[in-house]
């Protein structure tokens, strides 16, 4: 029962995994291909009748991890077999076809660019424009280099998008609450009552962070000018330390290692 309430909330069982399901019939009766026929017709079927399957659920969930177990019904091309079928329905009647489909996406479909999810892109990196300069300003000069950078949760999605060169304590592993990791940067930064910026210095120098991102909307605890900390830029009210302490660690690191 579990298996199926799954398999009801991934699709819905609304419009569209109907039109799925009048496709799959189509195809059943209709395709002679045998390598399509395998794809679209058998494999779905047995991929479902397997998640459905107690014992498939009991190993699944023993291998890996009970939350993602739907993510096994992403295998099934649904929005492939929807439009081969459509397309084999009215290869010899397009112009019907045409009209059937513009109905069907008419009465069935929503325009995407009107979700809250969507907003207008920035620039051609479809990221914000406050993560590129942040970026900018702290990447490294040389290819095969790196640097070290801790930053509010809302730019974590953003700053690894633009550089791969820049790298944080954590990702976006600590920011999704359902996971329940613990970081202990991530639960200073984060903090309700504000940043402790000694006890962040004291986690982040072994750690070899070298830049500190605060945000404007977080209360900061303690003089950054005090404990050292040096204010490269403030971008869009967000206050960019580097700490003189860490790079003198790494220049020495450095001419260490060489």
């Amino acid at each position: 029962m579990e298996s199926f309430v799954i398999l009801k909330l991934y699709t819905g069982l609304k419009p569209l995994f109907l039109l799925f399901a009048a496709a799959w019939l189509y195809l059943l009766f209709t395709e002679k291909n045998k390598t399509r026929r395998l794809l679209f017709v058998t494999a779905p079927i047995l991929i479902i009748a397997l998640f459905l399957f107690p014992l498939s659920r009991k190993y699944f969930v023993a291998l890996l991890d009970g939350t993602i177990y739907y993510r096994v019904l992403w295998t099934i091309p649904y929005g492939v077999i929807v439009v081969y079928a459509a397309c084999r329905l009215f290869e010899k009647h397009r112009r019907i076809g045409l009209l059937v489909m513009t109905a069907l996406i008419v009465l069935c479909g929503s325009l995407v660019y009107k979700s809250p999810y969507i907003s207008k892109a920035e620039n051609a990196y479809h990221i914000p424009e406050t993560a590129v300069k942040i970026c900018e300003l702290i990447g490294p000069e040389e290819d095969g280099d790196f640097v070290k950078v801790v930053v509010p949760e809302e730019l974590v999605y953003f700053i690894r998008q633009y550089d791969a060169r820049i790298r944080m304590p954590y990702g976006r592993d600590m920011i999704e609450s359902q996971w329940g990791y613990y970081h202990e940067v991530h639960q200073i930064m984060e903090n309700a009552d504000g940043i402790e910026l000694e006890k962040l210095l004291e986690v982040l120098r072994p750690q070899y962070c070298r830049y500190i991102v605060l945000s404007p909307a977080k209360k900061v605890i303690g003089d950054p000018e005090k404990l050292g900390l040096i204010c490269l830029a403030e971008i869009d009210g967000y206050r960019i330390y580097s700490d003189p302490v860490t790079e003198k660690a790494l220049a020495e690191l450095e001419e260490a290692y060489y």
